[in-house]
């Protein structure tokens, strides 16, 4: 049974999607909520399979909490809901640790498979949205700065100037754990291995130069 925790301010958007999931039998709605801020807390007590949020024009926020969800928990499974189609939104929003960016305009079939594919582990995007984030990252190439949260890239950047991973941690205020979290996200985000490979990536765009 795959487990799911609405998160939307509207409880009619709320009641609706619960009634089309509950017509599945292998889907279950165990909580719901209209505050993001409450994520952690609900993350801890049920541990679903996956979060359903939505995200407004507030977006901001939202993203800065699925985020800290995402690095805190690395095995929490984040689908964003939103009105907001532009492929903007969407990268922004994986960037951020989500695994699904779905329209609200979305059919119900593609709304259930996005939610078993995240529950498998699966990243889902809508096609058309998908197609032009392929375009935006071939002419980006792998550009840091355009892949990376803002926190991600300033730890690339410390990280590439040979700051030990401790003093990092110190100077952003986080812990080790989260450190750690944030070092496996630049890793799988920037497709390198090694401290060799990023700081050749950070010197290729630029990020650093020899004479620092």
């Amino acid at each position: 049974m795959i487990t799911v925790i609405l998160v939307d301010e509207h409880h009619v958007v709320r009641a609706g999607i619960k009634r089309l999931i509950e017509e599945q039998n292998d889907i279950l709605v165990i909580a719901e909520t209209n505050q993001s801020d409450q994520l952690p807390a609900l993350y801890e007590e049920y541990q679903p399979d996956v979060f359903i949020i939505d995200m407004n024009t507030a977006y901001g926020s939202t993203l800065n909490r699925v985020n800290e969800l995402t690095m805190t928990y690395p095995s929490a499974r984040v689908m964003i809901f939103s009105n907001l189609p532009e492929s903007f939104f969407a990268n922004e929003a994986i960037q951020s640790g989500a695994k699904a960016y779905i329209r609200k305009t979305s059919t119900t079939e593609e709304l259930l498979l996005a939610i078993r594919s995240v529950a498998a582990g699966k990243t889902y995007l809508s096609v058309d949205i998908a197609e032009k984030l392929a375009l935006k990252n071939v002419a980006d190439d792998l550009e840091p700065s355009t892949i990376l949260t803002p926190r991600e890239f300033e730890i690339f950047r410390l990280l590439a100037e040979g700051m030990e991973v401790e003093s990092i941690a110190k100077e952003l205020k986080i812990s080790l754990k989260t450190m750690a979290n944030y070092q496996t996200q630049l890793k799988q985000k920037l497709n390198i291995a090694t401290p060799i490979q990023l700081v050749r990536l950070a010197l290729k765009h630029h990020v650093i130069t020899l004479n620092e």
